[in-house]
């Protein structure tokens, strides 16, 4: 479980460095890359934390 939040914890950083180099040269792909890694990485925090909530409620 630790490992799977400082896998999450990495990634959002890796998106908000996307988004830095994205401000700083205007280039489309960075912010492309960026929100991809932000979309994906959303939906494997929200399926590890559902799977926690179920394992509480079962």
């Amino acid at each position: 479980m630790l490992l799977f939040r400082w896998i999450i914890l990495l990634l959002l950083l890796a998106a908000v460095v996307s988004f830095m180099f994205y401000a700083g040269t205007g280039q489309v792909r960075f912010r492309r890359f960026g929100l991809t890694v932000l979309k994906w990485t959303l939906i494997a925090a929200f399926g590890f934390f559902a799977v926690l909530i179920l394992e509480r409620v079962g």
